[in-house]
């Protein structure tokens, strides 16, 4: 039997050569990767005895771009910001106009206190603490052995 190596970049080139290369320097530039990547903040999600914590990370914001709101049983998360930038130079003008956006939602379960709901950000970190009922909480005690 014979084993056979292939090179698959090698091989596409072969047929259609400076074609993948177009492709992959229109995808890889800046100005189109940074508009087609997905902005949704990563979130670390964690359970302590009492409550139930959420860490969002999303630096370059303001606490008054988030919104908070809670329908049912589900925690909704939305940004929606708006930045222009202008830069006036000799006889050109740019401008340039971001908006970016996202909703993040979580469902709250049956155990979460709804009515007991906080929400801080710091250095780029919304932390949302969400209260657990009285009787969902996890009792500790010592048991002796008779």
């Amino acid at each position: 039997m014979t084993l056979i190596k292939f090179n698959e970049k090698r091989d596409k080139d072969v047929l259609n050569p400076g074609f993948n290369t177009i492709f992959e320097s229109f995808f890889n530039d800046s100005f189109i990767s940074d508009r087609m990547t997905s902005r949704v903040p990563a979130v670390n999600i964690c359970e302590t005895d009492d409550h139930y914590h959420i860490e969002l990370a999303a630096p370059g914001l303001k606490k008054e771009d988030f919104k908070i709101s809670q329908e049912g049983n589900m925690l909704n998360i939305s940004v929606e910001k708006k930045t222009e930038q202008t830069e006036d130079n000799k006889k050109y003008n740019r401008r340039e106009y971001s908006y970016s956006s996202f909703v993040r939602s979580f469902s709250l379960p049956e155990s979460a206190d709804d009515g007991n709901i906080e929400a801080a950000y710091t250095d780029g970190v919304l932390k949302i603490d969400v209260a657990k009922k009285e009787e969902a909480k996890m009792l500790s005690r010592e048991i002796t052995i008779k």
